[in-house]
């Protein structure tokens, strides 16, 4: 049988898993599930006569170089970090290599030694990155192969709480990495371009420049943009679009309401606080107010902040307790992040019957026969239940479909790589269509870049 190694059995793992099984009988697989923690990896197989389960310690570098020469291709589910290790001994013992993470200076360095091998080192091929990547190349060399030039792109995706599922003043809940949604915009300026004018975005000003969008049957999102879209030109073929802009959907109102921390400073992971192991809900809080002999906490928050007491946004700090002096929030050398954190988890987290929901939406602006056009479409795919959430779904289907496309060979070409070519896109986007991963396409009017309004 052909072995297929899992490095990871996290969350995100759970849809990869199932499927790879479903499919071991008549693909003639092995499924090989490691991770530090055995009780992840049995969760996922199931018993299953075709899964095997390891405890595996990816610093354990024998124990890694066996299991990886073992195998006939990796996929790494590990932090995006540590893919450098795994990646390294694929080249070593010529293994292809899967994994859904951004591809990264230190894995595309060992281009020439994979290509030099044969072997194929797919990266991105999660939801974001990797669904849109590969739907958005699917248009796009669409309109090319008509004769059409394309003059903007703008791509959105956010990974949601359902609607059977919001019932928080935020809609909002936790569906992937907590750290990520409270780090998110940190770490560099957003940049974009709309209409051949380059647009920069510092993280303090990230959350009040949001743009407005309609789903048919989901009603209105906001979207905010991601770090540097400016990159995507290139990747995708598109050096002289006039609007190249890619961004993070959310419902509207959370980021005028997230923006109070980022205000505050409570976002910030780079000191620790003094005394956070005995900090309650209200002195964190305080931590980052003037002092004030008369004025409550309240009353200092809403003064320096400009917020009126009967403003929905106060309706959602004080949904948060953030000013319970009862509640504490015993993390011991904490971050402000790490604090926040913590606070949000207690109310943000998908209880048990709670569904997740990712929502991905494009926009395609182009010039055909003199005429200039728009294409717009959406996908929205609803979780199952805790286990296989919509967000474990569209990642790990995509990759568990591209490695049994590459152990077949119907994915050729060697190299360091992101699923952005017509060999990659159109089997692995026909595969999810059966399992409920599609898009709603349609042709509107040209109205630009600032046109958000699809099915409505």
């Amino acid at each position: 049988m052909r072995k297929v190694l899992i490095i990871g059995a996290g969350r995100s793992s759970s849809s990869l898993v199932k499927y790879l099984l479903e499919k071991s009988d008549v693909e003639n697989l092995k499924i090989i599930i490691v991770d530090i923690v055995l009780e992840n990896a049995q969760k996922l197989a199931k018993n299953h006569i075709n899964a095997t389960i390891f405890e595996l310690d990816i610093f354990d570098i024998d124990s890694r170089k066996a299991v990886i020469m073992n195998s006939d291709i990796v996929i790494s589910m590990l932090p995006a970090r540590f893919h450098i290790e795994v990646a390294k001994d694929c080249v070593e013992y010529r293994k292809s290599l899967v994994t859904a993470s951004y591809v990264s200076k230190e894995l595309m360095a060992l281009n020439k030694e994979v290509v030099a091998k044969g072997l194929i080192f797919m990266n991105e091929i999660g939801v974001d990155p990797g669904i849109d990547h590969m739907s958005a190349m699917q248009v796009i060399d669409r309109i090319k192969n008509q004769g059409g030039k394309m003059i903007l792109f703008e791509s959105f995706t956010g990974g949601l709480v359902a609607p059977e599922s919001d019932n928080n003043l935020w809609n909002y809940k936790f569906t992937w990495n907590p750290r990520n949604v409270v780090l998110a915009g940190q770490g560099g300026v957003a940049k974009f371009i709309q209409e051949g004018k380059y647009k920069y975005i510092p993280y303090h000003k990230l959350f009040r420049r949001t743009e407005l969008l309609t789903i048919k049957d989901y009603g209105k999102f906001e979207a905010m943009a991601n770090r540097d879209s400016l990159k995507y030109r290139e990747i995708y073929g598109l050096e002289d679009v006039l609007t190249m802009y890619r961004g993070t959907i959310r419902r509207v109102g959370f980021t005028r309401a997230w923006n109070v921390f980022v205000q505050l400073g409570m976002t910030d992971d780079s000191f620790i606080m003094e005394g956070s192991e005995n900090m309650s809900y209200r002195d964190f809080t305080n931590s980052f107010l003037a002092y004030s002999l008369h004025d409550s906490v309240e009353l200092k928050l809403r003064h320096y902040l400009k917020i009126d007491q009967d403003d929905t946004l106060w309706s959602k700090l004080i949904e948060l307790d953030i000013f319970n002096a009862d509640k504490k929030i015993g993390l011991k050398d904490a971050t402000p992040a790490q604090m926040l954190q913590q606070i949000l988890l207690k109310s943000w987290t998908l209880d048990k019957d709670d569904k997740d929901m990712i929502v991905m939406y494009h926009k395609f602006g182009y010039e055909l026969d003199g005429k200039k056009k728009q294409i717009e479409s959406n996908m929205v795919v609803i979780g199952e239940d805790q286990a296989y959430t919509a967000m474990a779904k569209t990642v790990g289907l995509p990759v568990a479909i591209a490695a049994i496309k590459i152990l077949n060979g119907e994915i050729k070409t060697p190299g360091v790589q992101l699923p952005i070519r017509k060999e990659v896109y159109e089997p692995i986007l026909k595969e999810l269509e059966n399992y409920g991963i599609h898009f709603k396409e349609k042709e509107v009017p040209y109205l630009g870049y600032n046109s958000f309004n699809f099915g409505a």
